[in-house]
Order: C-alpha cells, then structure tokens, then sequence
C-alpha cells in the first residue's frame, strides 16, 4: 500500500495520456458492473480519470482521445533551453539578435517575435 505523501506527489502534474489498451480495460471493466471505485484500485488510475473515461465512451462511444484544439507550439522543449541560455549568457542582447542566433544554431524558423518566450521564462528585454 503506498504512502498518502506518495500518492499526492504522483497525481501532482501534468501525466502522460493513458494507452488505448488501459482505456478499453476501464471500458471493459466498467461493462463488467465494476465501480468506479474498483476500477480505480484495480488498475492504479485516479478515480476522476475513471470516470471521465466511462463519460466519454457513453457520449462519443468511444475511448479514444479526440485530437486537440489550436495551433501546436513553434517553440519546441530544446528550442526553449538553447533560448534560456542565450538569455543567461548574454542578457544585453535585443529580441531580434536572440532569434537571429536560435536561428542560426539550432534551424529554427521563427520570428523575432520571441519576446513571447522570453517573457513566459521570467525574463525581460
């Protein structure tokens, strides 16, 4: 049995999407007149995720993740290291410099307009 400090710090977060193979389990269970409950203990998933899985399959009929809405992010996760970096090491640089540089060292194709960016990281230019 796991701890309660241990459980609180695994739902703390952003979590991977579930497999379709654990979403048809819960489906699977769920036709088989198991709770919520038992579901939820049975296969280690948050009771909300359970029953957020079982809505879904009885509105849309079925369990599989419908694609996200908007534009997907230009900046990628590496994209935004080479970026707090150059800000770290250089803070004096204009936005404009700073995305000539990411351009040139790591081939992305994106705008001067990455104030944005550097905002969101808690810097300032």
């Amino acid at each position: 049995m796991q701890t309660a400090s241990t459980n609180i710090c695994e739902r703390m977060g952003r979590s991977q999407e579930l497999s379709e193979f654990k979403r048809g389990t819960v489906i699977g269970c769920y036709l088989c007149n198991k709770s919520t409950r038992e579901i939820s203990l049975l296969l280690n998933i948050p009771q909300s995720t359970v029953s957020g899985i079982i809505t879904k399959w009885k509105q849309l009929g079925t369990a599989v993740n419908q694609p996200q809405s908007g534009r997907p992010r230009k900046m990628t996760e590496r994209g935004q290291r080479m970026l707090k970096r150059t800000v770290c090491r250089s803070c004096q640089l204009s936005a404009e410099s700073i995305a000539k540089d990411l351009q040139t060292s790591c081939g992305l194709q994106i705008s001067t307009a990455v104030r944005r960016e550097i905002h969101e990281m808690g810097f300032h230019c």
